[in-house]
């Protein structure tokens, strides 16, 4: 049997649902600076989106606010530094961000906001996230089936790379804990999680890291 103390393992858990200001509550500035990350998702100055998943980063904004230009700061689906910048919204719209952020940990501007702003995120269907980003071996799994049967998916390289490990589940609260072999399963560029919402209840990979 091979060594595996080097075993880690994630949780991944119900991705947070939709929430406006979630990262920061409304606010304005009197020129460049940066906001405060104030919203309801915010823990010890970094906001996340449920265990180990990620979310698509909206912007609003009550007035015209289209020559500002916001700039997000956090981490992406492969977990490395990530930033965006985006031009603010029209009068009570809002902007989303392209890139997906497993956590956002700044947002600032470059001009007054008038209006207040708030900032916060959509939720994400399927839910996904990332186990490792680089090569890794997935030893184990156990979690909870949600109320929707589905499939979890494991993918190698990105959230929408090559499956390479599929496991399927109930509308009841079941027990998910597939047999995998002792070499386990390789996945050569990064292991990604995915599964539509209500399949999980949670779920922990044992994962080489």
């Amino acid at each position: 049997m091979p060594n595996v103390s080097n075993v880690k393992s994630k949780y991944f858990g119900v991705s947070s649902a939709t929430d406006r200001d979630g990262i920061c509550a409304a606010q304005t500035t009197s020129g460049a600076a940066s906001l405060t990350l104030n919203g309801a998702g915010v823990s010890s100055g970094t906001a996340s989106f449920g265990a180990g998943n990620i979310a698509q980063v909206t912007i609003y904004t009550g007035s015209a606010n289209t020559g500002v230009n916001f700039t997000v700061t956090g981490t992406g689906t492969d977990l490395a530094s990530q930033t965006e910048t985006i031009a603010g919204p029209g009068a009570g719209a809002t902007v989303t961000l392209t890139n997906k952020f497993t956590t956002v940990t700044a947002v600032s501007v470059d001009a007054a906001i008038t209006n207040n702003a708030e900032v916060g995120w959509t939720k994400q269907d399927p839910q996904v996230g990332c186990v490792f980003p680089g090569r890794t071996r997935i030893r184990g799994i156990q979690g909870l089936s949600g109320t929707t049967a589905g499939d979890v998916s494991f993918n190698n390289t990105s959230i929408t790379g090559t499956t390479l490990l599929t496991i399927p589940t109930s509308t009841t609260a079941d027990l998910i804990e597939p047999y995998i072999p002792d070499n386990a399963v390789l996945f050569t560029a990064g292991a990604y999680i995915s599964y539509a919402n209500g399949v999980l209840a949670g779920i922990t990979v044992f994962y080489d890291g």
